[in-house]
């Protein structure tokens, strides 16, 4: 049922057309804006082409003399967050579209005057939507512990199936002429095959099948980039920086040469993995895709500065990422001696695996943390099974705060901070923040750059040694 219930939105465009005289009108009872526009979708956002007022019946019209593209445009209001109604401009420049109180379109035909275009694509949304909200309804009754009221479900949901089958298939034939039906294809996911072992892996590896990127009228469709969005953050948003890292050549190889389409996937794909603090492994997908890339000459658009400071940057977080040697601190404990021969190494321990804890005793998050990380501590060491030492780092100015804590709440760790210290620890580990965890293993190489709960701690070093034993 996967394909008969996906929301198709969609933008093409054809040759280029001599200038048109347009005048497209919007009935909206329910409206409270003064002024709305039309435009172009681009990727999340929105191109504006034109405006228009309210009048006192509630209308909008948009009117003038233009060159036109074929394919889907945006009403939407000043917040630009999101589109009130997506309609089609496919060989007709002059119509009229009545939308109900939730500003959808509720009989396309009598609705929508004078664009067929829209009358066949709000026709096919609209069964569409009336199909998703049934399927809801069966899903209920498939979860049902009534034997009767479960088997009801199954008996509806394989006579909606057949309905939209026999429903879909003719009734795109039948409007082939318009190019909403005729790239509805191109962003249907891949079939996988019955006899496929490895079905998530089929589908991410055919997930881009029959995508035309020399068409680039797409970046300017909805669907091409929530298809993007989706393949990123989606179908790869649990993967390791390998599998992620492989899948993204995948696609970027195919438009290496294209610079439109390059750039419209790496400006949007790029600062979402640079920024986040969450998911393991992105900061590694970050530089990589620079280093394939940025620094291999293939982003014609980028300066010479952005190529610099995307290289120095790289550099910089290649040093904490995941499997590079983590810098030895050498630190002054709670004694803060000036003396660098009492200072205490992050690295000089007999334990396996070591957790640099930087930590800042004023943040109620790191409070509540270390607490928990105490407790750890302290259950492991009674029963003399701790397989790691935290070497705790004062991430706080004020010495004689940090002290204080420290002493109060017993902290039992290696507890060092304050300004006695070898290197400068922020910039070694790319630490922006408290709390921040950084785990070593015996190799003292960092295995995890992302602050993890407590209680996974202990199964995160399980599936780590787990891993190694199958290397």
């Amino acid at each position: 049922m996967k394909k008969y219930f996906i929301a198709i939105w969609l933008l093409v465009s054809a040759l280029p057309l001599f200038a048109q005289k347009y005048s497209i009108t919007f009935h909206m009872p329910a409206a409270t804006d003064s002024m709305l526009y039309l435009g172009q979708h681009y990727r999340d956002q929105f191109i504006v082409i034109d405006s228009a007022v309210r009048t006192p019946n509630n209308t909008f019209v948009f009117a003038g003399k233009r060159q036109w593209e074929t394919g889907i445009y945006a009403l939407f209001n000043k917040e630009k967050k999101k589109s009130i109604l997506d309609f089609t401009i496919d060989g007709s420049f002059k119509f009229a579209i009545t939308l109900n109180a939730t500003n959808g379109v509720t009989d396309p035909q009598h609705d929508i005057v004078g664009s067929p275009a829209n009358t066949a694509m709000y026709t096919y949304i609209n069964r569409i939507n009336d199909a998703r909200i049934r399927m809801r309804e069966i899903e209920k009754k498939k979860k049902s512990t009534d034997p009767a009221v479960k088997a009801q479900g199954e008996a509806d949901l394989a006579a909606l199936t057949a309905e939209m089958e026999t429903f879909e298939k003719p009734f795109i034939n039948a409007n082939q002429k318009f190019r909403f039906f005729q790239l509805i294809k191109m962003f249907d996911g891949p079939d996988v095959p019955d006899e496929v072992d490895d079905k998530p892996q089929y589908y991410r590896s055919h997930y881009w099948d029959g995508v035309d990127f020399a068409d680039h009228s797409l970046v300017r469709t909805p669907d091409f980039f929530n298809k993007m969005n989706y393949y990123f953050f989606g179908l790869l948003y649990h993967a390791d920086k390998d599998t992620i890292c492989h899948y993204a050549d995948q696609v970027l190889h195919r438009i290496e040469g294209d610079t439109l389409m390059l750039r419209y996937f790496l400006d949007f794909i790029m600062p979402r993995y640079y920024r986040s603090t969450k998911n393991v492994g992105w900061d590694a997908t970050w530089c990589y895709l620079v280093r394939q890339y940025y620094l291999a000459g293939k982003c014609s658009w980028a300066s010479p500065s952005e190529i610099t400071n995307k290289r120095q940057t790289c550099e910089f977080l290649e040093k904490s990422l995941i499997g590079a040697i983590g810098a030895e601190l050498w630190m002054a404990d709670t004694n803060q001696s000036e003396d660098p021969s009492q200072w205490i190494s992050s690295h000089r321990f007999p334990q396996k695996y070591v957790i640099l804890w930087f930590w800042d005793p004023d943040c109620h998050h790191c409070q509540e943390q270390t607490a928990t990380l105490k407790t750890l501590y302290d259950s492991l060491s009674a029963t003399g099974n701790k397989p790691f030492e935290v070497y705790a780092i004062g991430y706080e100015s004020d010495v004689a705060k940090w002290k204080k804590y420290v002493r109060e709440h017993q902290l039992p760790f290696v507890n060092v901070g304050g300004p006695n210290v070898n290197i400068d620890y922020q910039e070694a580990y790319n630490v922006h923040g408290a709390p921040t965890m950084i785990i070593l293993n015996e190799e003292r190489r960092i295995i995890m750059n992302k602050t993890i709960p407590t209680a996974s701690i202990l199964p995160f070093l399980r599936q780590y040694e787990q891993r190694q034993a199958k290397r």
